[in-house]
């Protein structure tokens, strides 16, 4: 019998598992597959788990709805402040581990969560200068009328194309509404269609967008899910610091569930 947790942020939904006693570190990919399946489970973009950490207040471990262990995600990571939160974990600075290495967060008297993401290192830019990896890989498109792309086919062909199909790559489509104000649709590899937002990757749209700009720049991003917040610096050489992806994280349900 499995206790889960349902989160979502700007309706980028996750199951979440308190792992603390270890209890599900035998959940194998079919497990995962079956928790995150819409018809047949739970239904998720992807499944994580919060367990004990000796440097930090917990791990975050993540899966995608494929269950498959992938990279740093955004939403994810602000979901998981709450779930930490909700369990007794109460700070308003918080720091945690991921797979790429440790983070910082914070949850205000408002509800609002904000994390920091690569806190070890900043964003690294690719060679192209429309990927870049803000935890997660990240290709970055401008299109004029984001509203009217197929981002299940467009995504899928940018993402399965010869560049990046052994290893995958996110598709960010990009409108720009204002000057600093950004309309972003995300296709995610390892769910393998559009979800409603896509934290890294709306980070990614925002540091794209005023890379050659050195100076501290504050973006606001609409989502299909919701809007979000992303303050970062972008320094004279090029690089990034102090980048921080803000917006709410709230808990949907909870339950428990029998797997084979």
């Amino acid at each position: 019998m499995i206790h889960f947790y349902k989160y979502q942020g700007t309706g980028n939904d996750f199951v979440l598992l308190d792992n603390r006693s270890g209890d599900y570190n035998t959940l194998d990919q079919k497990n995962i597959q079956l928790l995150c399946d819409r018809h047949v489970g739970i239904g998720a973009d992807g499944l994580m788990l919060l367990s004990n950490s000796e440097e930090a207040d917990f791990q975050m471990t993540y899966f995608n709805s494929d269950g498959n262990q992938s990279t740093m995600c955004g939403n994810g990571g602000r979901c998981m402040i709450r779930f930490a939160h909700d369990l007794g974990i109460k700070k308003s600075a918080y720091c945690f581990t991921a797979i790429d290495g440790l983070h910082l967060a914070e949850l205000d008297a408002f509800g609002k969560i904000r994390i920091k993401l690569n806190a070890s290192l900043p964003p690294k830019l690719y060679e192209q200068d429309q990927i870049i990896h803000t935890g997660s890989p990240h290709y970055v498109k401008l299109v004029d009328d984001v509203a009217n792309i197929n981002v299940k086919i467009k995504g899928a062909a940018i993402r399965n194309s010869d560049a990046f199909k052994s290893e995958g790559i996110n598709v960010n489509f990009v409108q720009v509404i204002h000057e600093n104000e950004l309309y972003v649709r995300t296709y995610e590899r390892g769910v393998e269609d559009e979800t409603l937002s896509c934290g890294t990757g709306v980070t990614a749209a925002a540091l794209s967008f005023r890379k050659f700009e050195p100076g501290h720049h504050q973006i606001k991003i609409n989502t299909p899910g919701g809007q979000l917040k992303v303050d970062f610096i972008q320094l004279d050489n090029g690089g990034f610091e102090e980048v921080w992806l803000s917006g709410p994280a709230e808990f949907v349900f909870q339950g428990e569930i029998n797997i084979r």
